[in-house]
């Protein structure tokens, strides 16, 4: 499902496999599991690290698995409450986060890369976007929150969100949505190791970026306390929704 690797102190998270990357209990699971090894091994050695979440395949991640999660609210709520937990570990993680999209990077997959520090996106393949428009469900209010506290521009929340716009990495540059667009998949995941050095060389103090993090994005983190989509959610009328697309 996932892999972790060190490079000196930096952690490259890399969800592993030539699929989609839905994201599913078991998948959500193990990203939790790499994140809580990450920030143990920070804090007892008491060193400065970032973290670089990447993905093999043609996908970062397709978003949530609603095959899985539709039959069942419950298993709506899992789903829901699984991710917005791996959400809250990024934010209180001691160390700079980078996503390097080397993929698709749609719905709650693109909230997911949205959720870190820096994002970067190779260029010669693959697209950021909000697809719930399309496939007929309603956005829940948190991932909004995520959009309006990462890009600045309400005139880009509308593209993403009410046109399902497929940004590539070149046009997410230019409209804020990302920091960098690399050539290839490997210039990617190598731009952002660079990145990820070059903060560690500041050798800031891990809880104190942290407690700084969590102050910027504090409307995020009461965000995330509640989704209430899958509150209210109504299983049969969106399998309608789906089935009429």
């Amino acid at each position: 499902m996932c892999s972790l690797e060190k490079r000196g102190n930096v952690y490259i998270l890399t969800l592993t496999g030539d699929h989609q990357h839905r994201l599913n209990p078991t998948l959500l699971d193990a990203i939790s599991a790499a994140l809580h090894c990450v920030k143990s091994e920070t804090i007892a050695t008491s060193s400065s690290s970032a973290l670089i979440t990447t993905s093999e395949g043609k996908f970062f991640s397709n978003g949530f698995d609603l095959d899985w999660s539709l039959s069942d609210l419950k298993r709506l709520k899992i789903m829901s409450l699984k991710l917005r937990s791996v959400i809250k570990d990024l934010l209180s993680l001691p160390m700079p986060t980078i996503a390097a999209i080397t993929g698709h990077a749609s719905a709650a997959g693109a909230i997911l890369a949205l959720s870190h520090d820096y994002v970067y996106m190779r260029k010669d393949r693959g697209f950021i976007y909000m697809s719930e428009v399309d496939i007929g469900l309603k956005m829940p209010d948190w991932f909004m929150t995520v959009l309006k506290c990462k890009i600045g521009s309400p005139a880009v929340w509308r593209d993403l969100v009410l046109k399902g716009r497929k940004m590539t990495a070149e046009v997410a540059v230019e409209k804020g949505v990302i920091e960098a667009a690399c050539e290839n998949a490997e210039m990617t995941v190598e731009k952002a190791v660079e990145l990820g050095e070059e903060l560690v060389n500041r050798r800031w103090k891990g809880h104190v970026y942290a407690d700084n993090r969590m102050t910027v994005f504090g409307e995020l983190l009461k965000a995330v306390e509640f989704d209430e989509v899958v509150e209210n959610a109504d299983l049969n009328r969106i399998r309608k929704n789906m089935a009429r697309m």
